[in-house]
């Protein structure tokens, strides 16, 4: 079974950099495809993937991560300061993150408009292994 998990931006706004960050690698682990609102900051992705470089091991093969952004890009001045203070304000909601493990998630493809995610059969099927052991 593939288990999704949607993480709003509510959940994950009022925690610290760090706590953000182990929220998000603590679902993986649990081999959940997680689909976040919003973006992490640049600071929290590059210390999501280390701490995931450091986890790798047998029972752990990291994680795939893509990010896809939806600011307009046709926006006249006015829109972009709008959003830009609304950005100030209310944090970076605009956009939306795919993380999931690398057991499971072959490949993430991304472009402008759209994340296309691939899983890889082998992985799906050692995870309903493990549960049926359970």
């Amino acid at each position: 079974m593939l288990t999704l998990q949607f993480v709003p931006y509510a959940d994950i706004e009022d925690l610290g950099s760090a706590r953000r960050v182990k929220k998000l690698l603590d679902l993986v682990k649990e081999n959940k495809i997680v689909l976040m609102e919003g973006r992490l900051k640049k600071e929290e992705e590059a210390d999501l993937i280390a701490i995931t470089m450091e986890e790798v091991g047998d029972k752990f093969k990291g994680i795939e991560l893509a990010t896809l952004d939806m600011e307009r890009k046709d926006k006249n001045f006015f829109r972009g300061f709008r959003d830009g203070l609304a950005n100030a304000i209310l944090g970076d909601r605009k956009g939306f993150t795919v993380i999931g493990p690398a057991t499971i998630v072959k490949e993430i493809k991304k472009d402008p408009d759209k994340i296309q995610l691939f899983t890889d059969e082998k992985g799906l099927k050692a995870i309903r292994r493990k549960r049926k052991k359970r």
